[in-house]
């Protein structure tokens, strides 16, 4: 039995990343204390489509980790088939007219790296894809990519705290803004507006948007894309759609309530920031995204918007993640992505490895927050 001490670890964040990472600590053996500064899944994990795939334009570097990111959903799935929060039932996507050459490019570039992808003329999408309206295929037709699915980023999130708990994590809700604290470049504790100070051996900082902030309080700059984005939830409809569909106008997935999760790139530039940091969107485009919506549909059905949310999306600047140690400083590390949904259950554990082993992982080298200055 080893005489070491319990390693002491803090998680801030509420989102899916910030959850898995708190969990996986805990599986290693650490005492975890999962700091929030709201309620879980109040930020980014609470409005994402969570489209879980790896196709795409990326780097190979970043397509085989999206990769190995799908392969722990498959590994969830596999011990617990009938969760109704966590599906792979395809992904179908398309471009307009003037947009054949694309999708030609990306169909071959995913065909370069064994991706599953096959281009579906509608006749073929009218036949094996059900719930979709053919007719808004153009002839050009659609990348099909069976081994695609979905995830309900606050199911998860709720199995995962539920499983910290059990393990013995500290959730710490509502305990408001945090702050890291340091002794000669060696983190010491964390402070938050609302809750007494934690003694901790390590810290990451898994807060979403706010991490580029919360890292420039300790000299470190991560360059940051964030933009707003806006997702609704409707109500239950009748339709068969099981697979995620991209397309021009809208992309959408089924839902766990019988309804669907619904975005558009074409509405960021509707949402409005409020002068106390909040958002707003015209009630048109909420009724225009649900129109094209049920205008990709087999039957046109009438979609209700039941809830909706608008607020920051994390993308570092250059696109991939910001993950691992931050610099020289002993115990504290930093999660910052965008696609959190494909990638939170892998970035959860090799984040917990590094933490308790004290050991770079060789599958986070890319990823790096050095990378900016070096």
């Amino acid at each position: 039995m080893s005489n070491q001490p319990q390693p002491r670890a803090a998680v801030i964040g509420g989102g899916v990343i910030g959850v898995s990472s708190a969990y996986h600590l805990a599986r290693q053996g650490a005492k975890v204390y999962l700091v929030t500064e709201g309620g879980l899944a109040s930020g980014a994990s609470g409005r994402s489509l969570s489209w879980i795939n790896a196709a795409g334009m990326w780097s190979e570097h970043y397509y085989r980790f999206r990769m190995i990111g799908i392969d722990r959903y498959r590994t969830l799935l596999a011990g617990q088939p009938t969760l109704n929060w966590l599906r792979f039932d395809g992904g179908l996507r398309w471009q307009s007219a003037e947009q054949a050459d694309v999708l030609s490019g990306i169909h071959a570039r995913e065909l370069a790296r064994g991706y599953d992808s096959q281009v579906l003329t509608r006749e073929e999408v009218a036949s094996r894809i059900s719930g979709v309206n053919a007719e808004a295929i153009p002839a050009s037709g659609a990348i099909w990519n069976a081994g695609e699915g979905w995830v309900d980023l606050p199911s998860l999130i709720n199995y995962l705290a539920k499983e910290l708990i059990d393990l013995g994590g500290e959730l710490i809700t509502n305990a408001g803004k945090a702050s890291v604290h340091l002794d000669s470049d060696r983190v010491t504790e964390i402070k938050t507006e609302r809750h007494p100070t934690i003694q901790v051996d390590a810290v990451l900082l898994a807060a979403g948007s706010n991490v580029p902030e919360l890292v420039a309080q300790l000299g470190v700059t991560i360059p940051d894309a964030t933009n707003a984005a806006l997702l609704i939830k409707t109500h239950p409809v009748e339709t068969q759609l099981r697979a995620v569909l991209n397309t021009p106008r809208v992309s959408l997935r089924p839902a766990p309530n019988g309804g669907l999760a619904i975005d558009a790139a074409w509405t960021e530039s509707h949402i409005e920031v409020l002068p106390d940091g909040t958002h707003r969107v015209p009630a048109e485009t909420i009724n225009e995204l649900l129109g094209e919506a049920s205008d990709v549909l087999a039957g046109g059905p009438i979609l209700r918007a039941g809830t909706y949310g608008i607020g920051p999306r994390p993308i570092p600047g250059d696109g991939e993640p910001v993950l691992g140690q931050l610099g020289d400083i002993d115990g504290l590390y930093v999660a910052f992505t965008h696609s959190g949904a494909t990638l939170a259950l892998i970035i959860g554990e090799l984040l917990g490895f590094e933490m308790i082993n004290k050991q770079s992982h060789p599958l986070l080298a890319p990823f790096r927050a050095d990378r900016f200055t070096s």
